[in-house]
């Protein structure tokens, strides 16, 4: 087969894990940078051009957009499903998982556990707001974040307050969670593939940092999940969309409870620590789609 990934970089880990994958089981892979794709828009003729070349005879793309480049990302992916072309990724998916607070509001739908949150429009009553998800100590998120930037854990009242009222001033849209206290500053990442945990890996975050994220200095072990965890981590990826996700969940006293749902999770840290072929994976599942 011949296997576009889409990707800014080459070098990264989890791009080369995928070039390698690719190649041990005997496919053609390019990697293509996304945002130097022209996409020809014309009526039963959709193509693109790739720095001055027609992309032909693509069977697959694996993407692996960037956060700050998720509406250019969503557009090539579009175009490459417009000409029949296979995607790990699909754009709809892609959109509707980076917008943090469509996926809590389509999991909740879904009876998905998730911390109690709260969204509003640089509502001035921010006493009731902390109110609303039990008091502090309280977790507040830029909508926009990734890998842990743009995440506070306002630990008391007053703390809150000024967070909040600081980010409104910065007209930055946040959402507010309630702090899930016997988490212990972990978290669990279970990587699905194609509606199967393919591994899973427990994140601690280090002393004295409640966000658990790797490139936050965290650590990774891996984890035998529960039936019930298990299920959830599926049941969040089907009910957004996705063929390969990140789920992020907390262990709570009231069961497994879904804190984000990431559309492109990086491989780096779960086959550390699982010394699983989750590349080989991402593969496999592109074959029983083409096949």
């Amino acid at each position: 087969m011949n296997i576009k990934i889409l990707s800014r970089d080459a070098n990264l880990y989890s791009t080369k894990r995928l070039i390698e994958a690719a190649k041990k089981r005997k496919h053609h892979v390019e990697v293509i940078d996304y945002l130097y794709c022209d996409l020809i828009i014309e009526k039963k003729h959709p193509s693109i051009f790739y720095k001055g070349r027609l992309l032909e005879n693509v069977d697959a793309v694996i993407p692996r957009i960037g956060a700050s480049h998720t509406y250019y990302g969503a557009a090539v992916i579009r175009q490459f499903e417009m000409m029949k072309v296979f995607s790990t990724l699909e754009s709809q998916a892609l959109t509707r998982s980076r917008d943090k607070l469509r996926s809590l509001q389509l999991l909740t739908k879904g009876n998905i556990g998730i911390p109690k949150t709260v969204f509003t429009n640089y509502s001035k009553h921010t006493d009731e707001i902390i109110n609303n998800v039990g008091g502090a100590p309280v977790v507040i998120k830029l909508l926009e974040g990734t890998q842990g930037l743009g995440v506070v854990l306002a630990e008391t009242h007053n703390a809150a307050s000024s967070v909040i009222e600081a980010f409104n001033g910065l007209h930055a849209r946040v959402i507010l969670q309630e702090f899930i206290k016997e988490a212990k500053g972990a978290d669990i990442r279970v990587f699905v593939v194609d509606g199967q945990v393919v591994g899973a890996m427990k994140r601690q975050g280090k002393e004295g940092e409640f966000r658990s994220n790797l490139h936050r200095g965290g650590v990774a072990n891996l984890i035998q999940l529960t039936e019930e965890e298990e299920n959830t981590a599926i049941k969040a990826a089907k009910i957004l969309g996705l063929g390969i996700s990140g789920v992020d969940l907390l262990q709570s006293e009231r069961g497994p409870l879904i804190m984000e749902v990431n559309s492109s999770p990086g491989l780096e840290g779960i086959e550390q620590a699982t010394k699983k072929d989750i590349a080989g994976s991402i593969i496999k599942f592109i074959e029983r789609n083409i096949e």
